[in-house]
């Protein structure tokens, strides 16, 4: 009898231990196992994801990004890791993105929100269950248009107030896509965006698998 497949390994980078945590609280609830990056300065990227089977992207560090894309790992980026993966696919930075970032309430830095357009027929419409109109968090400074979009990548989700892309898919590869809002922070945010999280363990399972064969998962 074959034994059972271990957890996912999933790599994430992030920009501080605070939104660590949170990603790798994310990837533990639906059984991943999560792996901080980079490990070292002296680590090659090829050689980092090659101990892992998926790729939490929350900041941006472009090498291992373009490592993991070149492995067919499973990539999902939250926050400032949707305009990392825009760049590593030849996009460029976006302009100030009004309206988006931390708002002061009583002397603390807290979340804006506003509402987004997501597609019906998109991965992203897919993964969460449905498209249309949703709120959403909001920690972004700036922000991605379609001047600054990589052209292999397809924008899901759109800002109803200023048109900025609220989330960016791949059609080309097997599974990487991001959100510019944050739903790791599930107190902000509606509970099916946890989906999000599942369907990358999900994703990295079977990319760990010997036999794997992802364009049979969503």
């Amino acid at each position: 009898m074959a034994e059972p497949p271990s957890d996912p390994v999933i790599g994430v980078i992030a920009a501080s231990e605070a939104e660590a945590t949170a990603c790798a609280a994310a990837i533990e609830r639906h059984g991943g196992l999560p792996c901080p990056l980079p490990l070292n300065e002296r680590t090659e990227p090829e050689d980092a994801v090659r101990g892992i089977n998926g790729l939490l992207l929350c900041d941006g560090d472009q090498a291992l990004i373009k490592a993991a894309l070149s492995a067919e790992l499973p990539v999902l980026g939250v926050g400032s890791g949707m305009q990392a993966l825009n760049v590593a696919l030849g996009g460029r930075p976006g302009p100030d993105a009004i309206g988006h970032g931390l708002v002061e309430q009583e002397g603390e830095w807290v979340s804006s929100f506003h509402r987004i357009y997501i597609s019906p027929g998109s991965k992203l419409a897919a993964v969460v269950g449905a498209g249309g109109f949703v709120r959403v968090n909001s920690r972004h400074p700036t922000g991605i248009r379609e001047a600054q979009k990589a052209q292999s990548l397809k924008a899901s989700a759109y800002s109803l107030e200023d048109g900025f892309i609220e989330a960016l898919e791949s059609p080309d590869r097997s599974w990487a896509m991001a959100v510019q809002f944050h739903p790791e922070r599930r107190k902000e945010i509606p509970p099916h965006f946890d989906r999000l999280f599942e369907t990358l363990v999900a994703r990295a399972t079977v990319h760990a698998a010997p036999d794997n064969s992802p364009e049979n998962t969503l």
